[in-house]
């Protein structure tokens, strides 16, 4: 009766690495956040039929459910490109099919990463990109004066630039890339002179 236990205890141990080894392997967050909370489980159920219940119920409630709340917050608010449009504009973007085609675009580029795409309206193209350079939000789409390529999109973030840059395949916009250091830095150079 005793092996049996001790058997059934090796096969919930072994879990532990295996476990642990999914949730390192995962692409997708949200498959890594319920691996880490199986894992929470079985640590927990490891310290419970050791003994230490006080350490299993500390493991199930702090390192289980807690850890994984604000971890899903984390990745929830992370996971998002915001892109800052003009308010007055925002109305006639959505029904435009060049920007209903280049958001199409970008929703796909950013569901393979697992990301999503929140448009932020703004009430002028000062205040838009005040925005960007303050860092509240990640890109802007604008319309450009440019008649053949009616739409701008600008992003401050150098990866996500690259990915786009390589991925794209709207024809609507001309993308380009803000450093925003040196906008800052220009912007305190003019304050100086």
């Amino acid at each position: 009766m005793n092996d049996n236990l001790d058997i059934y205890l090796y096969i919930i141990i072994a879990l532990l690495p295996l476990t642990s080894c999914l949730v390192i392997l995962q692409v997708n967050p949200y498959h890594a956040l319920a691996l880490r909370g199986i894992l929470g489980a079985i640590a927990a159920l490891v310290y419970a039929v050791l003994g230490a219940a006080d350490v299993a119920l500390t493991e199930a409630l702090m390192g289980t459910l807690l850890a994984i709340t604000l971890y899903a917050v984390a990745v929830r608010s992370s996971l998002v490109l915001r892109v800052g449009v003009l308010a007055d504009t925002a109305h006639h973007l959505q029904t435009e099919p060049a920007f209903i085609e280049l958001s199409a675009d970008l929703r796909k580029i950013l569901n393979q990463r697992h990301m999503r795409l929140e448009l932020v309206p703004y009430n002028d193209i000062n205040a838009l990109q005040r925005a960007l350079t303050e860092k509240e939000i990640h890109a802007t789409c604008t319309h450009n004066l440019d008649i053949d390529i009616p739409l701008r999109t600008t992003i401050r973030i150098q990866r996500i630039y690259d990915i786009l840059r390589a991925e794209l395949t709207c024809p609507h916009t001309v993308l380009s890339y803000a450093n925003v250091i040196d906008v800052n830095l220009l912007r305190l150079e003019k304050q100086h002179s």
